[in-house]
């Protein structure tokens, strides 16, 4: 649905702040949309790489229906390259594989909804990967959990669009952002992106009265100085400082096998920066 023609049988994307403009047969970054005779694909519409129930304090959302089970799902795929990302194998397989022979396993809205209501779930959240880059997949569920009072929650990385924003915006109640710095260096070499585009989702989000909760994942010595961290916490709070902010630890991943877990030192100063920006649910995971 969210795509624009142009000349030559070109066409733009619009699910995600890149904005791929994709020539005939080819992909967008996220290797998941696919220029197919002047018409975007998606190739992973009603496919799942990864289904689950979890705590929804998992996701993290501690202050969003507390104490229940949530219906978890994603695709192949994502729109960042994250060095450290714990789910490579399937948000870094379409890249890698440009096209891999299993797209994953078939099941439509109307199913995986059925299946939160035989479940007694209340709520669902797509995730696992960048839910941006499956926008009508997660659309379609999302409206149809809506209209059986079922709740929806992102788990995002904050690339949205302005047009996937609003595609989306009917339907969703909460969503835990990353916010992984304050610096749009680190997200141009480590994510292949820039920040702007994660600000304007949680600001959107803040405007749309949709639940918040923000995460960052405090990496050693590439995004845990005290500047960076003060920025974070006086963005979260210039919103409003009850947004829960939960700092997670970092343990080796994917291409970061080098770098040591976070130090308990560290998870502790930066819950310090945090109290003394005036947030009033500061949260350390993974420990």
């Amino acid at each position: 649905m969210l795509f624009k023609k142009l000349n030559n049988e070109k066409v733009k994307c619009l699910a995600c702040a890149h904005y791929c403009q994709i020539m005939p047969d080819k992909f967008g970054i996220c290797g998941t949309r696919q220029n197919q005779n002047g018409e975007l694909a998606s190739l992973v519409y009603g496919k799942v790489a990864a289904i689950h129930f979890d705590p929804i304090e998992k996701k993290p959302l501690y202050h969003f229906l507390p104490d229940t089970e949530i219906l978890s799902f994603g695709t192949l795929g994502c729109n960042f390259r994250c060095d450290w990302c714990q789910n490579f194998d399937i948000s870094q397989s379409p890249r890698q594989k440009n096209k891999p022979e299993f797209w994953g396993k078939k099941i439509s809205p109307e199913a995986i909804v059925k299946l939160a209501i035989k479940n007694n779930t209340p709520s669902v959240a797509y995730t696992y990967n960048e839910p941006a880059i499956f926008i009508e997949f997660a659309h379609d569920t999302a409206k149809l959990a809506h209209s059986e009072g079922i709740k929806n929650v992102f788990v995002t990385n904050g690339y949205l669009s302005k047009e996937s924003f609003e595609y989306i915006k009917p339907y969703l109640d909460a969503a835990n952002v990353d916010l992984k710095s304050m610096d749009n260096k680190f997200y141009q070499r480590y994510c292949g992106a820039r920040l702007q585009p994660v600000l304007d989702t949680i600001k959107r989000l803040q405007r749309a009265k949709i639940h918040i909760e923000i995460t960052t994942l405090l990496i050693p010595g590439i995004n845990d100085s005290d500047a960076n961290l003060k920025k974070i916490a006086k963005f979260i709070a210039d919103l409003s400082l009850k947004i829960p902010w939960h700092i997670s630890r970092f343990f080796p991943a994917y291409k970061k096998q080098d770098v040591s877990p976070t130090p308990l030192k560290s998870l502790n100063r930066a819950e310090k920066i945090g109290r003394d920006s005036g947030l009033k649910h500061i949260y350390i995971g993974n420990i």
